[in-house]
């Protein structure tokens, strides 16, 4: 198997993974953060376990603005064998709807007749969020029909499982129909990560194309440590920027330290033409406050017992512990309460042996405060072998103790007394026959 079609397949295994995850992951807990947040919508994500520690509005429909590019990535690295060695040709005709459009771009207009490689384009749309680039990689892998791409675009968009996203064009300028919303963004980057290269295109702050003696420059100054100012972060990574007047500042990046990491979604912060930008405020302040502040904690082992419940018909014992079938695991504020965290076991009161160990029982939850962080199964932890003297003698006293028994009984006594009657009342009939033909003798 060749490298491309490993990858793809990773890729694919990458997507049934978030599907799933989504699906049967931890319920989601939005911890107190005290500093305001200008974002509209933010949504923080530890991605070690896929649990959502802080959310708002994550659902909420948004423009995505060249957060776009992203699943623009995804479609073109996928469909194009070797982004090195691949060359595109830039044509004017490609270009000419950005014209009037106040687009960012990478300068391929400047290189209009050129051919540039595959991996520059990537860079170009990437680095510096060149819309030009985005849609000469949408004409190349559309095979001229930018439409085709699009459509490419929403079809990977389903498969990842995003329910509320829709694609229109592949670089993100305004459009109505045009939209996505922080928990699918999430969803699509993780994917994207996966792929190769991506990681590293996205977290590159300079970058030369081939022959070029000006570099592109991030847009992303949280990664830029020469000219992002106070934004910069030591430990953001990557990965998105995006701004258009209807869309306002919007951000994806991630924060990796001390064997943490999580992604920070922020979408429609303020934008007014001013130098401030929300969006990566915002996000600095949220990673800084999930890599300080928060850590990853054991709530369940499944070597130690959840509950107890009694066993009825056994010689053998009274009692059978149930144990967690999985071990869980919960992000957690560092500070916390022994009493935050509570387990509520929901079990039988008694089982009937025999019992398996390995049988489940019952389930047990954690909570966090009022939150529920994951339910699983709880599973005897040990076989318990049925009586059966045991079990005779508990059936026995049952039918002893039942109301149906005794109104049987009652039945039974009143048919014998009714028996009884009429077989004296018959008897005393024959004599009294006898006794007149003897008379009548």
């Amino acid at each position: 198997m060749d490298m491309k079609r490993f990858f793809r397949v990773l890729s694919l295994m990458v997507a049934l993974i978030i599907i799933l995850g989504t699906t049967f992951s931890a319920l989601a807990i939005s911890f107190d953060y005290s500093e305001p947040l200008e974002s509209e919508t933010v949504l923080l994500v530890n991605m070690d376990t896929g649990i959502p520690v802080l959310e708002k509005n994550a659902d909420e429909v948004r423009f995505p603005a060249s957060l776009t590019k992203i699943m623009t990535y995804i479609v073109a690295y996928e469909n194009i064998e070797d982004v090195y060695n691949t060359r595109v040709e830039i044509r004017q005709e490609v270009l000419n709807p950005l014209l009037g459009t106040g687009s960012s771009m990478s300068g391929l207009d400047y290189k209009v007749g050129e051919s540039v490689t595959v991996i520059d384009l990537l860079y170009c749309m990437m680095v510096n969020s060149g819309n030009d680039a985005a849609l000469v990689l949408a004409d190349y892998v559309g095979k001229g029909d930018t439409d085709k791409f699009v459509e490419m675009m929403n079809k990977k968009a389903k498969e990842l499982g995003c329910e509320n996203t829709h694609f229109v064009n592949p670089h993100g300028l305004h459009d109505a129909d045009h939209y996505s919303t922080a928990r699918d963004l999430y969803k699509i980057t993780t994917y994207a990560l996966a792929l190769p290269l991506f990681a590293e295109i996205t977290n590159t702050a300079t970058y030369y194309c081939e022959g070029d003696d000006y570099p592109l420059v991030t847009t992303n100054y949280m990664i830029d440590v020469n000219r992002g100012g106070d934004y910069y972060y030591t430990y953001a990574k990557g990965v998105k920027t995006g701004t258009t007047d209807e869309a306002g500042r919007c951000l994806i990046t991630t924060g990796i330290a001390d064997g943490y990491a999580y992604m920070c979604i922020c979408m429609g912060a303020p934008y007014e033409n001013s130098d401030h930008n929300g969006a990566m405020t915002d996000a600095k302040g949220l990673l800084r406050w999930a890599l300080t502040q928060l850590e990853l904690a054991r709530t369940l082992v499944t070597e130690t017992p959840g509950c107890e419940v009694n066993v009825n018909f056994s010689n053998d014992t009274d009692s059978i512990l149930l144990y967690p079938i999985e071990n869980v695991y919960s992000i957690l504020p560092k500070e916390r309460n022994e009493e935050d965290v509570k387990l509520v076991c929901d079990a039988p009161e008694s089982v009937d042996a025999p019992v398996k160990k390995g049988d489940v029982i019952g389930s047990v939850t954690v909570y966090y405060k009022d939150d529920a962080l994951k339910t699983v199964d709880l599973v005897a932890g040990e076989d318990v072998e049925k009586s059966d003297i045991t079990y005779t003698v508990h059936v026995f006293k049952s039918v002893l103790n039942s109301w149906q028994f005794w109104i049987a009984v009652g039945i039974a006594v009143v048919l014998l007394i009714i028996y009884i009657a009429l077989i004296s009342h018959i008897r005393t009939k024959n004599k009294r026959r006898r006794v007149k033909k003897y008379r009548r003798m």
